[in-house]
């Protein structure tokens, strides 16, 4: 369910195409031949969707999802067999500033995706991408998983545990009849690879600061993440999008895509590493003191294990190797595309031995 074979020629909506992650899906869609129309923003000028052109291969839409007839009016053109959405306000410093946009994107933007997907005929699928943060965290060691409660500490973090209320809601109210698309949410860690450039993210300021030979600042280096590689993320989306359109109601569920245990590691050890393989002589303590986030989260990832065989791929040395072997040569004027494009083909040989039960050395 994620070979050329099964994608191609698929219609696609992907809205968020042209943030982080929604760029990589984008790339990765578009490799297996599927037809993405997708919906979003216009692109950060630094971003990863500019940089490989992603406009190039698929129908670039751009609009809000807080603009309810802009998302109805650009699904029915695509009239899609599975819509992605990952559009979203994803930064928790950024929801401190901007409250108001961050609910109204991540939660009624949701509301509109949804309502507009209830218009389409034909269509199979809906994986509504939140995140690890939608839980009630209450900063203990072991792991959550998709049955513990929403919610949230942040706004950004209690916009995505509403966002999980929204889904669930639609999926028992208007998705349970016959012949109704089929509905999950999917929930992923810290994901991280070449491409990042949001603010305030701990790997886009390392980068930004080794690329003009600065020293990084780490403003919280004790705090425990779940990180992982985007790549590692996408890969269960798919998983799920196809377990949805052959039609398989048991995977209409929200689903936790994590790391292993051994990759929750703390930012200092991510800061330790990364500088290491850049080369760089290491990182200082920052001095902001910001608003609340979260000391630790782990995400409990056995029911992707063992219903879908889903499983990551990668190491997160392997992961921090990937982003150094990304940015290094872009920054010295390599071809963006192409340099991701290596990596996805990479990692796609990778996942398929992983979800084989393989050993990759």
């Amino acid at each position: 369910m994620v070979s050329d074979a099964f994608w191609s020629g698929r219609r696609v909506f992907l809205t968020g195409h042209t943030g982080f992650k929604g760029s990589w899906l984008a790339l990765w869609l578009a490799r297996m031949g599927a037809h993405v129309t997708g919906f979003a923003l216009p692109a950060e000028e630094i971003s990863l969707f500019r940089m490989t052109e992603v406009q190039d291969l698929i129908t670039h839409v751009e609009g809000d999802i807080r603009d309810l007839a802009a998302v109805e009016q650009a699904m029915v053109r695509c009239a899609p067999e599975v819509v992605f959405h990952l559009a979203a306000q994803p930064l928790v410093r950024e929801s401190y500033h901007t409250p108001v946009e961050t609910f109204a994107t991540n939660v009624q933007g949701t509301v509109h995706v949804l309502e507009a997907c209830r218009r389409i005929t034909g269509l199979k699928a809906v994986v509504c991408v939140t995140s690890d943060k939608c839980y009630e965290n209450n900063e203990w060691v072991w792991p959550y998983r998709e049955a513990d409660p929403m919610g949230g500490h942040d706004p950004y973090s209690a916009s995505k545990g509403a966002a999980e209320l929204v889904i669930s809601a639609y999926r028992r109210s208007f998705f349970d009849k016959a012949g109704s698309p089929l509905l999950a949410s999917v929930r992923a860690g810290n994901v991280i690879g070449g491409g990042d450039w949001a603010k305030d993210r701990l790997i886009p300021d390392i980068v930004r600061a080794l690329i003009a030979s600065e020293e990084p600042l780490i403003r919280a280096p004790g705090a425990i993440r779940p990180w992982q590689h985007v790549l590692e993320a996408l890969g269960g989306y798919l998983l799920i999008a196809g377990r949805l359109i052959e039609g398989q109601s048991w995977a209409a569920t929200a689903w936790n895509f994590g790391p292993a245990d051994s990759d929750v590691q703390r930012v200092e050890w991510i800061a330790d590493r990364l500088t290491a393989q850049w080369g760089a002589p290491g990182w200082a303590r920052g001095t902001e003191h910001g608003p609340h986030e979260a000391t630790i989260l782990k995400l409990d990832c056995a029911k992707a294990r063992s219903l879908l065989g889903w499983r990551p791929a990668l190491t997160l040395a392997d992961t921090l190797a990937m982003i150094v072997d990304w940015h290094r040569p872009v920054a010295d004027g390599a071809n963006a595309r192409q340099i991701t494009y290596s990596q996805l083909d990479e990692y796609r040989y990778r996942f398929r031995a992983a979800l084989a039960g393989a050993s990759i050395e």
